[in-house]
């Protein structure tokens, strides 16, 4: 039985023919560039996340690096970020001439631990991005608490979480702001990529809606960096029509996971997990198990799909060896990062494949005999 990682002709299929008129409407209007559907959409998905403002722009990087930069952080600054995400979390702060500081995430969820932050603080200080990784909501009131008691502004990096919920309210309004990705694979994709910055922040709103357009606040009046950020009309079109479903396709996603954690118990796989008080939307499922690469090979014969996110931590890596880190700094994030595997995971993913999955992963544990703590 084949089982690819994603499957967006699955979900695409059926929304084919209104995708379609979306675009061809886009392209009859040639509004190509911050065209109706745009302003529309943000409306949309303002509202979805339960903010005030929603500014459309080419990915989820590009929405950290312009929060950062609009609320002044930048050189001899320090930014707290989780050790385990990818890698744009950090690029941002770097982007902006701060310097990325650190943190362990917890066991249980694989977000940062907010628990160790306080003692990352320094004067330098300035703010703190959380990351709701594989759509795991991070412990945002813990979060909030920090942040106020020591001024620091908090960008939720929101792009692995559209959807989820955090004791009972959307992920994305928590913080002074949050990104969020619409690369095609997200549960939320365009077309290519895409991005967004949602905030209740007016000021905010305002000049980030002018730094994504050559730093226009009228046409040829700059008034602010002239970056080129924004989102495409085309793509903008596409999420309109995906927005609609999504809290059906999240739904799907949960009972996906949940067949997972079933068909897995007392398997000797550790399944991810996602604290009561959160409901998460499964973005990935990501497992830990030993002998990684023998497993991933085995999997691989039997036409099953999978992948590694992220197998070299942030801190480890070639980019930010010149902040002096060695292995041993975080110690959760190495060793899970030595364990991770993503399982397939999509909305239209069939109980039968999460049972075939579940079952060659069963087979392979039994035939080893390591156990993983």
């Amino acid at each position: 039985m084949k089982v690819p990682f994603v499957n967006l002709q699955a979900q695409h299929e059926p929304l084919q023919t209104e995708i379609n008129l979306a675009i061809a409407n886009v392209f009859t209007n040639t509004s190509f560039i911050l065209g109706e559907e745009v302003n529309k959409f943000e409306e949309e998905f303002a509202a979805y996340c339960g903010v005030k403002h929603a500014i459309g722009l080419d990915s989820g990087l590009s929405a950290l690096k312009l929060a950062l930069e609009a609320y002044n952080i930048g050189e001899g600054d320090e930014v707290i970020v989780p050790a385990n995400t990818f890698i744009a979390t950090a690029a941002a702060v770097s982007f902006v001439g701060a310097k990325p500081v650190f943190v362990d995430i917890k066991p249980n969820t694989y977000n940062i631990d907010s628990a160790k932050i306080e003692a990352a603080i320094t004067e330098r200080t300035k703010a703190i991005i959380p990351v709701h990784l594989y759509g795991i909501p991070a412990d945002m009131n813990e979060i909030m608490a920090i942040a106020n008691q020591h001024n620091l502004i908090v960008i939720e990096d929101a792009c692995q979480a559209h959807g989820a919920y955090y004791r009972g309210q959307r992920i994305g309004s928590f913080g002074h702001a949050a990104a969020f990705s619409f690369y095609p694979a997200k549960n939320l994709g365009a077309a290519g990529d895409g991005g967004a910055l949602v905030t209740n922040d007016s000021q905010l709103n305002a000049q980030i809606k002018a730094m994504r357009n050559c730093g226009q606040k009228e046409k040829y009046v700059h008034v602010t960096t002239p970056y080129n950020h924004r989102l495409d009309t085309v793509h903008a079109a596409v999420l309109r029509i995906k927005l609609r479903h999504l809290d059906e396709w999240n739904a799907l996603r949960r009972q996906k996971a949940t067949l997972y954690h079933r068909f897995l118990l007392h398997s000797g796989v550790i399944t991810p997990a996602a604290p009561n008080y959160t409901i998460p939307v499964w973005h990935l499922y990501v497992v830990r198990v030993q002998n990684r690469a023998a497993l991933q090979a085995r999997l691989n014969e039997q036409g099953i799909s999978t992948a590694l996110h992220y197998p070299l931590p942030l801190h480890l890596q070639p980019y930010y060896e010149n902040l002096g880190h060695q292995r041993g700094d975080f110690p959760i994030t190495e060793t899970y990062a030595d364990q991770i595997l993503s399982l397939p995971m999509f909305p239209e993913l069939s109980e039968e494949q999460i049972e075939h999955v579940a079952n060659a992963l069963k087979v392979f544990v039994a035939t080893q005999e390591l156990t993983i703590t």
